[in-house]
């Protein structure tokens, strides 16, 4: 059965962010995830986690004004010092919860630049980012998203994502595969699945449409599941999605799947 990490910044959201920990842990998972921990001090998330015997598996590095619209900074070449300011403050937090893999977003392309000139600062900026990662045993993630709910972001599908980490050559990029995402894209979910399983290292899912919970609209977790137990795939699997109606409620696919082992 793969293993499934609560995703704080999108589940349990009745409470709040440092409340969450327990909750998940209640709901039974042993692991966590979320987009942006740097509100909060990072010795506060880690006396939750240790106070819950958690596991923080993934968290994002800084995306720049989440409010304002972005959605990144590595493919925007007039913010490489942010970029890299960014890639230092993940770091910190990073080692002190001991996660293991980070995610670097995209960002959207910049209006006016040149999509050559954005690939190259890309490129350029996750070389950066996957070397400091390196140093300290950290893997790199990359992740498609879908330009539907994100126009001009500009890594939209596994074809391009691995286009990309085959350029920079770091040995510990990797791909961050979203079923939600890819299934808006490309569908075609369990062929990618068995095609990059080597390039995989975190996979999260959400239904299509509305991006609730499995069993809410077209897409076959029960087949997906069973692939991924067939394929031996190891990594955690984070729960991204938007609870249709409250979290506890939206945890009864997870609860069934469960019980039936």
């Amino acid at each position: 059965m793969p293993r499934f990490a609560a995703n704080l910044s999108m589940l349990f959201t009745e409470a709040p962010f440092l409340e969450r920990f327990a909750l998940a842990k209640a709901a039974g998972f042993e692991a966590v995830e979320c987009m942006f921990p740097y509100g909060v001090e990072a010795d506060s998330i880690l006396q939750r986690l240790e106070r819950h015997d958690l596991a923080m598996v993934l968290h994002n590095l800084p995306a720049g004004d989440w409010a304002a619209g972005d959605r990144g900074l590595a493919c925007d070449p007039r913010r490489m010092q942010e970029f890299q300011d960014g890639v230092a403050l993940a770091l910190d937090y990073a080692l002190e919860l001991k996660v293991p893999r980070l995610h670097c977003l995209a960002g959207l392309l910049p209006h006016g630049l040149a999509p050559e000139r954005a690939y190259a600062t890309y490129v350029e900026n996750l070389r950066f980012a996957a070397a400091a990662c390196r140093a300290h045993g950290i893997e790199l993630l990359i992740e498609p998203i879908n330009d539907r709910d994100v126009p001009r972001y500009f890594l939209t599908g596994t074809r391009q994502a691995r286009a990309v980490i085959e350029e920079c050559g770091a040995p510990n990029l990797f791909l961050q595969y979203d079923i939600y995402h890819m299934q808006r894209m490309e569908g075609d979910l369990a062929a990618t699945l068995r095609a990059c399983l080597n390039l995989i290292r975190h996979i999260q899912l959400a239904d299509v449409p509305g991006r609730h919970q499995p069993g809410t609209g077209e897409i076959n977790f029960p087949f997906l599941f069973r692939l991924l137990d067939e394929l031996g795939y190891e990594g955690w699997v984070g729960c991204e999605y938007l609870p249709q109606g409250d979290t506890l409620d939206s945890l009864a696919w997870l609860d069934a799947y469960r019980a039936g082992g």
